[in-house]
Order: structure tokens, then sequence, then C-alpha cells
């Protein structure tokens, strides 16, 4: 079955597209709430969402049909309760379009995306390729492949309970994450980070034996630490056609990232700023392994050599893609013209200046030690550059309320855990 064969008994032109097309969001998070915004800005449509709870600043949106739905997280459950969806979409001359906001969700659409086309438009490669290139060990292989840049890697077997790691093989400080977060997305043991920087081989051991006793079963990565503060990490989007070849790009320099533990790692204050040489390394791995849809690439500039060193893909639009629409691309809009309608996306690079602000600028101001790029981001601020994606004014008076309560509530963590803890990372909650 073709990608637009859903689409094609109900949408036959661009006009067709507000009445028939249907956005069906997995997930309530800040990208959830992006894809109903730029779905709303762009077409004027509304969003269903569902989510395992009622998450305030997306619920009280006038722009959602907000489902609740019991086992969402739940692989049968979740696939069930979408086979229902597709049928009753479909029987009132209607396609949704299935849009996950995480890892999680992009490898079961992925997994499933067979039977779901059948009602869906479901943008998101076939599971083999999503499966090899999330494989972080993999990926790193890619890159070696490729002579892109990465940080120094080890690797280890976290169902085998005899495995054991040398420490002495790693300098302190150094990073330890799973290989494979959609599986790492079930484990559960004290002490649960996104992203572990360890301090000492004592407690890069404690963090294998945890994992070896959890339900996760893939590899921990070791990985050596790439000098830098958050705003040496840099975030890639990018859109690539059925050929491979990107057709938009646009890349941030993060100024600021989220430091709670479950979310370390989430950038919570982007400004653009494009690198060619890292573009381009990312537009080759697209094209090398035939991908089709958006990708999302973290790296980092290491100041030793002047390289961007690349962690990871994500095979979905990131947390943060609502920055492409502040760089001049309403995002969503590329999955209607290339999934949709069939269209050929000319080649952009969104490059229009922008902020993509999750933070007030008081923690800015507070948190930012480089005092070039702090004044630079303050500026942007005063000059109502800086967007947060939550603040819509379009939106009812209930989701402003919550949009400023999540907004403002970004003083209270940064000070649990970043100005509270000198800088170091702080334990899990």
């Amino acid at each position: 079955m073709s990608q637009q064969a859903a689409a094609a008994r109900h949408i036959h032109s661009e006009k067709d597209v507000a009445k028939h097309l249907v956005p069906v969001v997995l997930g309530a998070d800040i990208l959830g709430y992006s894809y109903v915004r730029c779905f709303h800005e762009a077409y004027g449509m509304n969003s269903i969402v569902l989510a395992s709870a009622d998450v305030k600043a997306t619920s009280s949106s006038r722009f959602v049909d907000y489902r609740v739905v019991d086992g969402i997280d739940q692989e049968d459950a979740l696939i069930a309760y979408l086979s229902e969806l597709g049928m009753q979409l479909d029987a009132q001359d209607q396609v949704g379009i299935l849009l996950g906001s995480g890892d999680w969700y992009a490898r079961i659409l992925s997994q499933h995306k067979p039977e779901l086309m059948q009602w869906f438009v479901v943008p998101y490669i076939g599971f083999d390729l999503l499966d090899e290139i999330t494989q972080k060990e993999r990926f790193y292989a890619l890159c070696e492949k490729l002579k892109i840049p990465y940080p120094k890697t080890r690797t280890y077997d976290c169902a085998n309970p005899n495995a054991r790691i040398d420490t002495s093989e790693f300098a302190y400080p150094c990073i330890a994450k799973p290989s494979n977060s959609a599986r790492y997305h079930y484990a559960e043991f004290a002490g649960k980070k996104k992203i572990f920087e360890v301090e000492t081989p004592e407690e890069l051991e404690r963090i294998f034996a945890a994992l070896q006793a959890s339900s996760y079963d893939r590899e921990l990565i070791v990985q050596e630490f790439v000098p830098g503060d958050d705003d040496a990490l840099r975030s890639i989007t990018l859109f690539a056609d059925q050929n491979g070849d990107v057709r938009v790009s646009a890349m941030g320099r993060v100024v600021l990232q989220d430091h709670a533990p479950s979310a370390i790692g989430n950038p919570v204050c982007i400004v653009g700023e494009r690198d060619e040489r890292a573009i381009e390394d990312a537009a080759r791995f697209l094209k090398h392994v035939g991908y089709h849809g958006f990708a999302n690439f973290d790296c980092k500039l290491d100041p030793r050599d002047g390289s961007y060193k690349f962690f990871e893909v994500n095979t979905r639009p990131g947390r943060n893609s609502y920055y492409l629409t502040l760089a001049g691309v309403n995002f969503v809009t590329l999955f209607v013209k290339d999934y949709v309608l069939g269209q050929v996306i000319p080649v952009q690079k969104a490059n229009k200046p922008f902020v993509y602000a999750c933070i007030p600028p008081i923690v800015v101001r507070k948190t930012v030690k480089d005092a070039a790029l702090r004044e630079q981001i303050l500026n942007m601020y005063h000059q109502g550059l800086a967007k947060f994606p939550l603040d819509y004014a379009a939106d009812s008076l209930r989701h402003q309320f919550w949009a400023l309560i999540t907004y403002y509530h970004q003083v209270a963590k940064f000070k649990k855990y970043v100005w509270d803890t000198g800088g170091k990372q702080a334990a899990a909650d």
C-alpha cells in the first residue's frame, strides 16, 4: 500500500486537507501541543490528542479533542484503540495522520505501519531501518563508516548478568546512557535518569548493576565526556524526501537544557545558528541509509578540535521542532505536502532569527555563563524574537493560564536542579 493510499480516498487536493485530514497526536507534552498549534495555524484545524493522563497545558486547548486512554503506554492497547479510531474516521470520510511525541511512539507506529496504513497516514520510516539506526552502537558504526565525528564509545550488554565493566578504561567524568531509549522506557530502578553524568568508577559500576537487575535488556553506552556547557550542544532538524535528499534544514545552538533528572537533555532554550559542515554530515547520513521524513540530530561542538561530535539521531521530529516553525517553515506542513499530497518540497534553508524559549529571561540571566551569548539572548527576548510554543494567543484563556504556569515553573526547577547544586547533576527525585 502506498504512503498516500489512505489519504487518497478522502483528499484529492490541498483544499480538501482542512475538511478531511485529522491530526491524531500521541502524547501531550510540548511537542504534542506544538503539533496542535501548528496544524491550527497552517490549516485552521483541530487535533485529537491521546494521552495517559490529563496534561492541563494541552487538555485545556480549544483546538484539541483530548482523550485520556487507559493503557496507551501498552502496545496492544494502543494499536487496538488506533484501529478502532481509524475505522471511525474512515466512516466519517476523514483520514488521520499519526504523530507521536516520543521515541516509544515512533517505534510502535513504525513497527505497526503496514496495518495502520489502512486508515492512517503514518509518516515514519520502516521498522527495520528505525531499529538499526536508533541502536546507538549501530549509529556510531555508521558514523565511523561515513567519517562523521562522534565521541569515543564503549557498549556493555545489560542482558548478560555476568558482564562486567572495566572502569579503568575511562576518564572521569564520563557519560552513560541506554542504547535503546524505547526499551529503557519500561525499566524501573532507583536513581533512573535519562542520561548519567558519571563522576567515579564506583558510580559507573552501580549504574550498570542497576540496569542488569532491571527489565532493560539492551546495551549501556559509556562515552567520553565532550567538554563544554549546555551552549556547546547543537540541534539539527532535517526533512528528507523519498530519495533520501534533504529538502528542508534548520539548526540551533542550545543555550540551556532541562536539568531535572527525568528530563535532562531536553533543550529549553535554543537560538538559531547554522553550521553547514554539521548539516552536511547529517544529510550524508540520511542519504546513505535511504531516509524519508523528519530526523533530528544531537551533536556537540568539541573545543579540542573544532568538530561537531554526533550523539544520536531521533527518527521523528524532536521535542523542540517548533523552532523550525520559528525559523520560517511551519513544520507540520511538510508532513501534509509530502505524505498526504505527494508534492515535491522545494529545497529550503530555514534560517530566520529565533529563540525557542521555554524559560523566562531571568533563567537566562542567572544561568548562562557566556556573557556575550547571555546578552545576545536577552536582547532577542527584548526584541520579541523569543517564543514559547505553548504561548498561543488564539487559544483559550484556560490554556494560556496553564501555559504561564508551565513557563514560570522553570524558575523553581532551575533553582532546585542547577542554582542550588552548584552546577552538578542533581540526584533523581
